[in-house]
């Protein structure tokens, strides 16, 4: 395989005939023992460490055992003959030691960066495209080994909690970037493997003392996780594994989920799933709940819209959380709990979903269980309102609320009292719904009073009756209210007549002609009838005319209408549809693509134009604007002067005629003058 270090350019040479020594006979065995099928056994980095290859021109020269397990067969293209005199194996290690250059360590990752000699990197590149054409695993292995030799720079800790999310990933320069992309574009297929390789990898070298800095594969799985986040949740189970079978070395283990991480930074549905897959289960353990709690806010503060997350997240997953959010005296601390609190209402809400309509119902069971007497208050209220908004939102939770009422006494006595103190804010809708789940639970109290006799059954059906006496209570019936004032408005005026024989004589005919009413009535009752009459002749003979013309004009316009608008609402929505998915899908791609293949030197010249144009802005055009400015307030000043402190039209008209008068013997002068020129000019000649 290629060797990418300082001393490019030389090759080992595996000839027929030549005895090894006992490390390339162990090589050789080790290949032949070597598959090449699939992605490795994840429980590979959890071995012993093996000794340093020795004769190793770089730190990724072990990297050519993987690559001759696939391609046996390929080897360099022969060299010149060199000479076949034995050599022993203590000058061949002194020569190989002189040769080794080892990267100078940057105090920062900045300056190593900025340090890299792309263009070497993509000479090795090309060398190894050329010597392995059919091998890309060896083209990417040699990419991360390369940049994880030349990224010397410190590690502070293994999370990268105080940098940006896509660190050290964002460092790297328009130039790498592209190369990076480009090669990992032409190595699709082999992703998940170079993903893994690059995990073991790290993992191996935290095995070691003096392990070097991992920066080269972060940037190498930041980038593949950056196009294709599924990678990472493929074999989630054994990465669990791994990690269980790690936990005594944290350093590892944040290693393992700080790499799986990177890929909800660019998906928010593999985040949750790596989440919830490797995250949740070590939630308890103390040196990886913080890592753990602080990149679930992260995701969920990088990712605002949670659409993209729903259907990830299902009962099994959430009350876990729930516990561990409420419940006191858990494996985390206090200070972790209150944050984790913090985040709890988003993952309610990835929890249930698009559609809570239909799912509210699978959460009831979990909710109704851990409603008990002796709950905290701050679990006990949330878990009420929870299955309120269940039973809100979902009909089918009564059903489900019915069939779990006699098995869980207790916790449908809280539930049926926060019913009822918080009756009068209670959707209509659900109100309603609650009349025949509370009548089913009085014929069930009924039932089993003969044969249980407790509090908390006593308690149910006191609260049943009470939710029964507000379901019948609708406060203040006014419309029956107003029904008997008129009935007995009506009994006492019928009372009256009948008294007096006659309606002229009664006491309410003599009470409406003292007060006017009777006189303003029969004249607006006239008024009615009069214009009453007149509106339905008109409405009699006008109506059949106007409305077959409305029909017969607008009736076709109307329909033709109503159509096309329906058609033009169904193509715009969907174009617009999709044209909103396409850009947002295209735009990330465009933006990535113009940053990618845009030459550095065209950011320069934007940035010396820009400078030139902060030059030109300050130095001349501002000066410019304020001299005119000064002109245009001292000629100002010498027109108001001139016109004795107030401008007005006839003083600007004299200004006219006199700079009229003044421009016409500047100009006769000026003739005059010419022409006595030419006549001395003929005059001589």
């Amino acid at each position: 395989m290629a060797s990418n270090n300082g001393s490019v350019g030389k090759w080992e040479v595996v000839k027929k005939g030549k005895k090894n020594n006992s490390s390339g006979g162990a090589k050789n065995a080790t290949d032949k023992k070597t598959g090449s099928g699939g992605r490795k056994a994840l429980g590979e980095s959890n071995q012993p460490s093996r000794p340093p290859l020795k004769m190793s021109e770089t730190v990724y020269d072990g990297f050519e055992k993987m690559g001759k397990k696939q391609n046996k067969e390929q080897v360099p293209p022969p060299v010149e003959p060199q000479s076949k005199k034995p050599s022993s194996s203590k000058p061949s290690k002194k020569s190989h030691s002189s040769s080794t250059v080892t990267p100078a360590t940057h105090k920062t990752l900045e300056e190593a960066f900025k340090n890299l000699d792309v263009g070497d990197l993509k000479q090795q590149l090309a060398r190894s495209q050329t010597l392995f054409p059919e091998n890309p695993s060896v083209w990417v292995k040699d990419l991360a080994g390369y940049l994880n030799l030349n990224l010397t720079a410190p590690e502070t800790e293994p999370t990268l909690s105080s940098y940006a999310h896509d660190y050290p990933y964002c460092l790297t320069g328009k130039e790498l970037k592209g190369v990076i992309k480009g090669l990992i574009g032409r190595c699709s297929d082999i992703l998940p493997d170079f993903f893994d390789h690059c995990v073991y990898t790290m993992l191996r070298e935290l095995d070691r003392q003096s392990g070097e800095p991992l920066h080269g594969y972060r940037v190498c799985i930041q980038a593949v996780l950056q196009d294709k986040p599924r990678i990472a949740t493929q074999n989630l189970p054994e990465y669990l594994e791994l990690l269980r079978s790690v936990q005594n070395r944290p350093v590892k283990c944040l290693t393992i989920m700080w790499t799986l991480g990177q890929a909800g930074f660019y998906d928010l549905s593999q985040g949750l799933r790596v989440w919830l897959g490797i995250m949740l289960p070590v939630l308890g353990v103390k040196s990886l709940s913080a890592y753990a709690i602080a990149y679930l806010e992260r995701l969920l503060l990088l990712h605002a819209n949670l659409t993209k997350g729903f259907g990830i997240m299902g009962p099994k997953e959430f009350f876990p959380l729930l516990d561990f959010a409420f419940m006191p005296k858990n494996a985390l601390s206090s200070s972790l709990q209150e944050q984790l609190r913090r985040l709890y209402p988003r993952l309610k809400v990835l929890a249930f979903g698009a559609k809570p309509e239909s799912t509210l119902h699978t959460y009831l069971p979990s909710f109704l269980s851990r409603a008990t007497p002796h709950c905290p208050d701050d679990m006990k209220r949330e878990l009420l309102n929870c299955m309120t908004e269940c039973l809100c939102v979902d009909v089918q939770s009564l059903g489900v609320w019915r069939q779990l009422y006699t098995k869980h006494l207790p916790q449908s006595s809280l539930l049926l009292n926060h019913l009822l103190k918080s009756w009068n804010i209670l959707p209509p809708k659900l109100r309603k719904n609650l009349e025949e789940t509370i009548q089913s639970f009085r014929v069930t109290n009924e039932e089993m009073r003969d044969t249980i006799e407790s509090h908390d059954l006593q308690e149910c059906n006191n609260l049943c009756q009470n939710l029964q006496v507000k379901m019948r209570g609708h406060g203040i019936p006014w419309s029956k209210l107003l029904m008997v004032l008129l009935v007995f408005a009506a009994g006492f005026i019928a009372h009256d007549i009948r008294s007096q024989g006659s309606f002229k004589d009664s006491t309410t005919a003599m009470y409406l002609r003292n007060s006017g009413v009777t006189a303003v009535s029969q004249q607006a009752w006239g008024k009615i009838t009069v214009y009453s009459k007149q509106g339905f002749s008109w409405l009699e003979t006008n109506t059949p005319y106007y409305y077959s013309e409305c029909a017969r004009v607008l009736g076709p316009l109307m329909e033709q209408g109503l159509e096309n608008a329906k058609t033009a609402a169904i193509f715009i929505s969907e174009n617009t549809t999709q044209f909103i998915l396409w850009v947002k899908e295209k735009t990330p791609l465009v933006i990535e693509w113009v940053n990618t293949n845009t030459p550095d030197s065209v950011f320069q010249v934007l940035a010396y134009l820009k400078e030139l144009l902060l030059l030109l802005h300050q130095n001349y055009i501002l000066p410019a604007l304020a001299y005119m400015s000064d002109l245009l307030q001292r000629a100002w000043t010498n027109l108001q002067d001139s016109c004795n402190g107030e401008v007005s039209v006839s003083c600007l008209q004299g200004h006219a005629l006199s700079f009229t008068n003044s421009t016409w013997q500047l100009l006769q002068h000026t003739t005059s003058a010419i022409k006595t020129w030419a006549q001395e000019l003929l005059t001589r000649a």
